[in-house]
């Protein structure tokens, strides 16, 4: 049998506008490792819901369609075939990381990834877990303390403190000692203050204001509550974003957005401390492939990340 031949399964989208609707259950080609490339066995695969609205999701970096493509950026697995000149990692060996955006990504049972992508998944690191790990976790990283400069007795306001990337950013934050005030819904208080919050606000009936003056705003939610942030950063302060660019921008300090990017260091650092005990991760649902489509189309609101097991 030829290996181009042999099939997988794996998730497509085609139509932007049907969203997770338009998703499918298809067999694919099992992709080929090019140069400096790994296949991956996909075990466990991550989704984030906007994703759909991603220009990347559709296009490749010269604007042409893509489709129909394999959504899902995060994942963890096992290597199952190097590519050549393919250094660092090894055939069988447990991994963990970010796809490329321009690519076809995790929703599968393979995946074909750069290898600087992905980092050692340790043994006594579920794959789920793995899975749950980079998005949220290398975004939090990296808008606290590559962008954020965060140092210890600064105060932080955590926005969605509930969801899957504030809960990583309310962790790592205390974890470096800040003092961290996370935001959410009312039903969010008790979760955002297990995640080591200090305080809560209730963003549909507490006042952002009386907070006071913060040292880092990390605002996962941007619109009016991000305008509002901008004016409780004190002098010297930080607006980090990863709703796009600030509509307002702090008097005195600095406003910046980002996209996040892989990096296999900073993976080894965020899954050392789930390890050790010190982070957890926020997964809501697990699911098998054949049921994903169906999770990712749940008509309940469901809190924290789904995770889909694509091997049992």
């Amino acid at each position: 049998m030829v290996e181009e031949t042999i099939p997988m399964k794996a998730i497509v989208v085609t139509d932007q506008a049907a969203g997770t609707a338009g998703m499918k259950l298809v067999e694919r080609p099992k992709p080929q490792a090019a140069i400096n490339d790994v296949v991956v066995q996909v075990h466990a695969s991550g989704f984030v819901p906007t994703e759909m609205a991603w220009p990347s999701t559709w296009t490749d970096r010269r604007n042409r369609d893509r489709t129909p493509s394999i959504p899902g950026h995060e994942l963890a697995g096992v290597v199952a075939s190097l590519g050549y000149g393919t250094t660092g990692l090894s055939v069988g060996q447990r991994v963990f990381g970010l796809a490329d955006w321009h690519r076809d990504g995790t929703l599968a049972e393979y995946v074909a990834i750069e290898a600087r992508n992905l980092a050692p998944l340790p043994g006594d690191v579920d794959f789920t877990v793995g899975a749950s790990l980079p998005i949220s976790g290398l975004t939090a990283w990296q808008g606290l303390f590559e962008h954020g400069r965060l140092r210890a007795g600064q105060s932080v306001i955590a926005h969605g403190a509930a969801g899957a990337v504030g809960s990583m950013v309310t962790q790592l934050a205390r974890l470096a000692g800040a003092h961290v005030i996370g935001t959410g819904r009312g039903a969010d208080r008790h979760k955002v203050l297990d995640f080591g919050a200090q305080e809560f606000v209730d963003l549909d009936n507490g006042i952002l204001e009386d907070i006071g003056s913060v040292d880092l705003v990390f605002d996962v939610i941007g619109g009016d509550i991000g305008k509002r942030s901008a004016r409780l950063i004190r002098p010297g302060g930080t607006l980090v974003s990863i709703v796009g660019p600030s509509e307002a921008r702090p008097v005195d300090g600095l406003a910046i957005d980002f996209v996040v990017e892989s990096d296999r260091a900073q993976l080894s650092e965020i899954v050392q401390r789930v390890r050790e005990g010190r982070l957890r991760t926020n997964i809501g649902t697990i699911a098998p492939l054949d049921d994903a489509v169906a999770a990712f189309n749940s008509t309940e609101r469901r809190a924290g990340k789904t995770v889909i097991r694509v091997r049992p």
